[in-house]
Formats: structure tokens, C-alpha cells, sequence
């Protein structure tokens, strides 16, 4: 069987509610959304990577570096439905959904989140989990955790803490990193369908999968630096801090 076609995706709209135009955004002289593609471009399973975007800025400036832009519609709802538009002017089998405010997402992390669907045929689409070791990330909505089978099947995500400590049995509780993989067709399929309930109560788009009743393969990744491979900016303060972040670590 012949090697699939992997292509990475960044969506990237300009209209962010609390930081517009954050893609464009500078973080030690780069622009954002250019770290991010520069990462993935590292990868070592990506056949290509390019950015979906509703913005002629932003599409301008990222082939001013010579990077690739797909030109999509501006009233897309979610960033999968973004990427169902973009996907079909690509040739792929399987696409990888980066977050575009993630600036120093580690590539590893997406070559282990493509695996399963190289390995497995049955996969449909896998993300990434990691340990909690931060006892304040356990009650922090903005951490979403997620519970697996034996297999490694995601069983369901939450903004909660989950599972609940009821008994003192130990256990790990995993944090659900942002970043997805597809087979193409299921993509186009996952975004034809209507949101869920679960999905709207969380606001958390991957439970739509669930919800419908596919699986979710959840891979616990090998990179250490979690903080800062799974950095997203939101505010101009998480600009401020993701350069303190490049200085303590004496990057670029």
C-alpha cells in the first residue's frame, strides 16, 4: 500500500473576538501565524502545509514568505468547517488541523498524532492527550480534560474534571491538546453535520464526533515542554509572555 498524502492546515480568520488580527500578530519580529508554519514545516510526516484563511492579509503575507494560502469563505462557524472548504483544493488522504495561534507547537506531536491512521486503517481521526501535573489546571475551564478506553479511544472531553477523585484510587487525569487529524473524507463528512447538544453545553467541537458516535484515537505525546509546545495566544498579555518564553529559553 502506497505511503498517504498528508497535508497540515492552519486556519487562520482575522476577526479573533478578543485579539483581531492576531495572526499578523508580531512576536519577536515574526508574525505569529509564520512560527506556526514554520514548525509544521519540520514535521517529518507532512506532505505539504498551508494556511486557510477568510483574509486577503493574512494569505498576503504568508506567501510574501513563501508559503502556501487557500482563500475560503468568511462565515464559517468553526475552524473544521474551515478546513472541510480548504481541503477540497488540496490533494490529500489524510489532513492535520493546526491551531494558527499555537506558535510553538512542537512537530513531533503531530507526527504522533498522524500515526495511527498511517498504522491503522480502521482510525478515522486521532488527537493528542498529555498528563495534568499542575493541581490548578484541574479545575481550570480552560483546560479541557479528556477520559480514554483500554485502546486509547477518547470515551468523552470536558471542561470539568474528569474523572471525578470520588475514591482515592490512583489515576491520571490528561489534558486534551488542540490538535486533530483526519481522514479526508471524514472531515467532509464531520463538518456536513449539524452541531450536537453536548458539543453547544462544553463548546467544545469534538464532542460532535463523539456525539454521532465515532471515535476519537487519543495518542499521549512523548514532548516534555508542555507549556510551551501547547502555548495559544488569546491577548495581547499572551503575546507579552509568549516572548518571555522564546528569551528564557534563549530562542529566536
Amino acid at each position: 500500500m502506497s505511503k498517504p498524502r498528508v497535508a497540515g492546515l492552519i486556519p487562520a480568520r482575522y476577526g479573533s473576538t478578543r485579539l483581531p488580527g492576531k495572526a499578523l500578530e508580531l512576536i519577536r519580529g515574526k508574525p505569529m501565524i509564520q512560527r506556526v508554519y514554520e514548525r509544521c514545516q519540520k514535521s517529518e510526516v507532512l506532505d505539504v502545509v498551508a494556511v486557510a484563511t477568510d483574509d486577503k492579509r493574512i494569505a498576503d503575507a504568508v506567501r510574501a514568505w513563501g508559503g502556501e494560502a487557500i482563500m475560503t469563505a468568511a462565515e464559517h462557524p468553526s475552524g473544521t468547517d474551515r478546513l472541510a472548504e480548504a481541503v477540497r483544493a488540496i490533494e490529500a488522504d489524510i489532513v492535520v488541523n493546526i491551531q494558527g495561534d499555537q506558535p510553538f507547537i512542537n512537530p513531533v506531536m503531530i507526527d504522533e498524532a498522524v500515526q495511527p491512521l498511517i498504522e491503522e486503517e480502521s482510525v478515522e481521526m486521532s488527537t493528542v492527550i498529555h498528563p495534568i501535573h499542575r493541581t490548578e489546571d484541574l479545575e481550570n475551564v480552560g483546560v479541557v480534560k479528556t477520559v480514554v478506553d483500554r485502546v486509547g479511544n477518547a470515551l468523552y472531553f470536558s471542561r470539568s474534571l474528569i474523572p471525578y477523585p470520588r475514591q482515592a484510587v490512583p489515576h491520571t487525569v490528561y489534558e486534551h491538546v488542540g490538535l486533530y487529524v483526519y481522514r479526508k473524507d471524514f472531515l467532509i463528512k464531520l463538518a456536513a453535520l449539524p452541531p450536537t447538544i453536548l458539543e453547544q453545553v462544553e463548546s467544545l467541537e469534538q464532542l460532535r464526533v463523539l456525539e454521532y458516535g465515532y471515535r476519537i484515537r487519543c495518542v499521549e505525546t512523548r514532548c516534555a515542554d508542555h507549556e510551551f509546545s501547547g502555548f495559544s495566544v488569546d491577548t495581547l498579555e499572551d503575546l507579552q509572555r509568549a516572548e518571555a518564553m522564546l528569551r528564557e529559553r534563549g530562542l529566536a
